[in-house]
């Protein structure tokens, strides 16, 4: 029997899998999804692969090397999540070992460690401060900080010469935690006859036995037992020794914790409209066929009320299900719904948690510990089996997409596994992307739709507020007088307000007044964004800041000043025109701690303030009754980006956000300030109105020739010099244009809207295509290519259907 094996080796990856002779010892250990170390190239270089089949005959010319170890006795992937990689490899232009690393907890990626292992002992006589490192073991650590800098060219020189080698040792970081545990080894009736024989002043020990009569007969952390019973340690080490209890290290799960208790709910009472959507989803169920439902629903119509009593009715079925939501900020809020009526039975996955709690909770998983998994993109790999409901709720958010290679689609990923388990997949949206709206139109999808809020309450009233008009009438360029009234008359009734702002930091960025210099980010085309609390201009790109200067560095002049808003300055202006007012801001800058967002929003929630100012993250999910008031102080942030979705994700945005105010018995109401006031996607989004926007939209999109009507593919190019950047993507450009079919379209190339990041330079082209057989052909030579330019420092991306053109 040998094994094929797909293995890490970052600088030159292949989707074809290596065959390694399977060593006696693990024959009857091995099986496919396992993890795996192995040797790799003209060094035998030690790393990680992943087990993906076994064959019985190879080419007997061929001298084959043995698998080195496994690091874990289970696989880690089953059958469907392996055939899962294939075809995601296959679809999205990417390599096999960065989908199945994608679909495995952080932890479990690979971690490699340098050694210098010695070769020859003789000759290390000459070199007596060389010969102390090896003393007593022939490989020591290649670690920089324990080897003294005047050793390094020795070590060289030695490996150069065939005396020493450097190696390398696969680090396994997934660790499971443990604590020390005890359980009883006497009866209830023992412990009553050793209470009775204690002094009176063994009052711990006492009340210790009292305990173990009816303790549990199975370990409990011990640490459990002192909090509860009010002990200490050397009361249970006296135990221990005389026989009471018995001690041993346990496995525990390092849970997610939120900031305060879950309360159990139980299921509402749906309207007519909700309840002829739960039982079209219901139906489904039960069926063996796949079924797609878009769930069209306004804002506030109770979709997540349907969705709960839909993987109610799946958990009956004895199936899982899984729930998506586009980011992290949700996160929280929808743990809370599901675990509130699922307890226990529900697992949270998402790059919020710490790597041992991400780890533990896809351990819970994948020993079928649990039924429900809760979570954003990611999460639609959990090790479920058995699926019966996907659902993944703001269907049409770009969040879904992952912008990293591999650059997949949590939607198409969910299609696949649904289609595969025979499962029910629900894509529910206020505002669904058009790529769904037209499908369903199609029949692809069935369309159910809510027209009603939950609680029968109206939409709220928007106002579109031109921001020109404003600012001649006095007002500046933040808060028009309208914006000023309505929250001042939420701070007079005690109501609550929601303001969102789409840039964070205080200014966007700095100018001189005389000569008219710019600061900006070293490795980036972009001028950098003012951070006030820290003190500092921040690139939001690769992360370059510097101290905010207080002279010009072209001309000397000290009239540098900041130029535009974001979230700080705004909530500067706030404190300082409303004293009174108790303000929460969440952008990233306030929310990277770890919890600080469902603290903040349990804070709201508890009225601990008046206003909840906040960029998009703020705009989608929430759900506060006393909030009657929402603001949008800039409509234009996303209608001015350079890509054909702007209007779509204008609309979205705007239609959301406004669909917090309102949401219970309090009438709720929208100010939207805009430079833009004519703009359909603005007046649009005023009155909720989807329908029109996506008519208006898809007949833009007919004309432009883009999705829904066209699939696209983007191809980056990106060298640390233009010149080469730019020939390389113009061979690339000629070469394809060979292989496209006649009514395929190549646009490009150009640089895109930026053109240098993280000290790369961009170039990029658009393909747009209906049915292209050859094309598909063309880019998978391509990412063969790419491992190819890659040696010359030239980096090759493609990516199907884009979600952002920047």
């Amino acid at each position: 029997m040998y094994a094929q094996v797909i293995v890490d080796v970052p600088t030159m990856q292949t989707n074809q899998p290596y065959t390694y002779a399977v060593p006696e010892a693990l024959t009857e250990v091995l099986a496919v999804g396992m993890r795996v170390v192995v040797p790799f190239g003209r060094g035998n270089r030690l790393i990680q692969g992943f087990v993906v089949g076994f064959v019985t005959a190879v080419n007997e010319a061929t001298e084959l090397k043995a698998i080195e170890s496994v690091v874990e006795l289970e696989p880690v992937l089953n059958e469907e999540l392996l055939d899962l990689g294939q075809w995601l490899a296959e679809t999205n232009f990417a390599f096999r070992i960065s989908v199945l690393q994608t679909m495995l907890p952080n932890v479990m990626r690979a971690k490699y460690s340098k050694t210098f292992q010695l070769v020859e002992p003789n000759g290390l006589v000459n070199e007596p401060d060389v010969q102390v490192l090896f003393a007593d073991r022939s490989e020591i650590p290649f670690n920089e900080t324990e080897i003294a800098p005047e050793l390094l060219p020795k070590l060289q020189r030695l490996q150069r010469s065939g005396v020493l080698q450097v190696g390398y040792v696969v680090d396994n970081r997934a660790t499971a935690k443990t604590v020390l545990a005890m359980k009883p080894l006497l009866s209830a009736g023992e412990y009553d006859d050793l209470r009775q024989n204690l002094r009176k002043t063994a009052v711990k020990q006492a009340r210790f036995l009292t305990y173990l009569m009816t303790a549990p007969q199975e370990f409990v952390p011990i640490k459990t037992v002192l909090d509860s019973q009010g002990l200490d340690y050397p009361t249970i080490k006296k135990a221990a020794e005389q026989g009471w209890i018995e001690r041993a290290e346990i496995e525990e799960y390092r849970l997610p914790r939120l900031s305060s208790p879950i309360e159990p709910t139980s299921p509402l009472t749906l309207n007519p409209e909700q309840e002829t959507a739960y039982t079209a989803i219901a139906a489904s169920l039960g069926e063996a066929q796949t079924k797609t439902f878009l769930f069209e629903g306004i804002t506030g119509s109770g979709k997540t009320e349907v969705y709960l009593q839909a993987i109610a009715r799946t958990l009956q079925q004895g199936k899982t299900a899984i729930m998506l939501v586009p980011e992290i900020t949700l996160t929280p809020q929808m743990v809370r719904r599901v675990k509130g009526r699922f307890g226990d039975d529900v697992a949270v996955m998402h790059s919020g948690l710490s790597e041992g709690e991400r780890y533990d909770e896809w351990r819970r998983v994948e020993r079928h510990e649990v039924n429900v998994v809760v979570g954003a993109r990611s999460a639609i790999f959990a090790p479920l089996e058995n699926i019966g409901l996907i659902v993944i709720d703001e269907e049409h958010e770009a969040t879904y997409k992952q912008d990293e290679n591999p650059r997949y689609h949590a939607r198409d990923v969910a299609q696949w596994r649904a289609e595969r388990h025979g499962a029910t997949l629900v894509l529910g949206s206020a505002t669904p992307s058009l790529e769904s709206r037209a499908r369903a139109q199609r029949g692809v999808y069935t369309l159910l739709t809510l027209t009603e809020r939950a609680l029968h309450n109206p939409l709220p009233k928007a106002e579109v507020v031109d921001m020109r008009e404003a600012m001649k009438a006095g007002g500046d360029d933040i808060f028009s007088p309208q914006m000023l009234d309505q929250l001042r008359d939420r701070l007079d009734k005690n109501e609550q307000s929601v303001l969102m702002l789409n840039r964070r930091g205080y200014a966007n960025f700095m100018m001189c007044r005389n000569c008219g210099y710019v600061p900006r980010c070293v490795n980036c085309d972009l001028a950098m964004t003012v951070h006030k609390d820290t003190g500092r201009l921040e690139c939001h790109y690769c992360g370059y800041s510097e101290p905010i200067p207080t002279t010009c560095a072209n001309c000397g002049s000290d009239r540098i000043r900041p130029y535009g808003t974001g979230t700080q300055k705004v909530e500067e202006e706030l404190q300082r025109m409303m004293p009174d007012a108790r303000i929460i801001r969440m952008d990233v800058d306030t929310t990277r701690r770890k919890g600080a967002t469902d603290k903040m929003l349990a804070d709201f929630g508890d009225k601990k303030a008046d206003i909840l100012l906040g960029t998009q993250m703020i705009a989608k999910g929430l759900d506060f009754p006393d909030v009657t008031l929402v603001g949008v102080l800039n409509a234009d942030t996303t209608l001015g980006l350079p890509d054909y979705r702007a209007s779509e994700r204008t609309f979205q945005l705007l239609t959301q956000v406004a669909g917090r105010a309102g949401r219970a018995d309090k009438e709720g109401e929208v100010v939207i300030q805009t430079f833009n006031p004519d703009h359909y996607a603005i007046q649009l989004a005023k009155t909720q109105d989807y329908e029109a926007f996506y008519r208006q939209e898809m007949n833009l999109r007919h004309t432009w020739q883009y999705a829904p009507y066209y699939y696209t593919v983007q191809i980056k190019i990106a060298h640390e010099r233009q010149d080469e950047a730019a020939k390389v993507a113009y061979q690339t450009a000629n070469w394809l244009k060979k292989h496209l079919a006649s009514d395929s379209v190549l646009l490009g190339p150009s640089t895109g809207a930026i053109t240098r990041l993280k000290n790369k330079y961009y170039y990029r082209m658009v393909i747009k295509f209906k049915h292209d057989d050859g094309l598909e052909a063309a880019l998978t030579e391509l990412v063969s290519a790419g491992q190819r330019l890659q040696k010359q420092g030239v980096v090759l991306t493609i990516d199907r259907d884009p979600v952002n053109f920047i």
